[in-house]
């Protein structure tokens, strides 16, 4: 059974195909990287997953199951979670309390069980704190747990997206462009924690990035676009060299 897959997935804007039938399959385990040029649709993919667009035409197939029309809480709920190319934290809230929230999807009790602060409550409450403990301890965020987001670089803060993403306890991560706006370093960086999530937490990821040392580092498959049609399928060696996408994206 493939773990994910589009197939034909199609949406408009205005008159403009965004996205004009593009199919391809993520196999679990993998690290399949989306790259193109601004406007290509990248981010429009991602979109159409976490359901903040309907598509025209097409369907998306998560662990055998149509999610093409599903709701987005219900996304959560199969194990998929996303970061987004500009950061999406609460600002004046802790490492640990946007941590917490991203614990949400895994929720059970009722309200009034909330109100009361019933002992199943409190037990599910030290469960969610141990699960983002244990993502702050995976991702070295111990020296940031009880800092505003604020008050944080921008480096750090791109880490703690994707720490909240990992609370949700995902098994198909979406990053969009996490090396936007990092230096070479916190790149190198984030390379890291993309092998040990993949590795080590057995979480298939789905990535939509620019930085072409990134997608070769990380990964297993790429696919690029142009005005929302593929260009290439394959390796990041061979799309590099493909023609095609020498012309409309490496500047060739």
């Amino acid at each position: 059974m493939t773990f994910f897959a589009a197939e034909g997935l199609q949406i408009n804007f205005g008159g403009i195909k965004a996205l004009d039938g593009v199919s391809f399959t993520v196999e679990q385990g993998q690290v399949f990287t989306i790259i193109g040029p601004n406007g290509a649709g990248k981010t429009t993919i991602f979109n159409l997953i976490s359901r903040i667009y309907d598509p025209a035409a097409g369907r998306i197939v998560f662990a055998g199951e149509d999610v093409t029309r599903m709701p987005p809480h219900e996304i959560a709920r199969r194990g998929i979670a996303r970061t987004f190319q500009n950061i999406e934290l609460f600002e004046h809230a802790t490492v640990l309390q946007n941590l917490l929230l991203g614990r949400h999807a895994h929720r059970r009790s009722r309200f009034l069980e909330e109100l009361l602060f019933l002992p199943r409550v409190r037990r599910q409450e030290l469960a969610h704190r141990e699960a983002a403990e244990k993502v702050i301890d995976f991702l070295d965020l111990q020296p940031h747990r009880d800092s505003l987001i604020a008050n944080l670089p921008y480096g750090v803060r791109k880490v703690v997206e994707m720490a909240r993403a990992l609370c949700t306890e995902p098994r198909l991560l979406l990053l969009d462009e996490p090396s936007s706006g990092l230096s070479v370093e916190e790149t190198e960086g984030m390379a890291f924690w993309i092998q040990d999530i993949r590795s080590l937490l057995g979480i298939t990821v789905l990535m939509v990035e620019h930085d072409m040392s990134l997608v070769s580092a990380v990964s297993d498959r790429v696919l690029a676009l142009n005005y929302g049609r593929p260009l290439a399928l394959g390796t990041a060696r061979e799309v590099q060299e493909h023609p095609d996408v020498v012309k409309a994206y490496l500047g060739g």
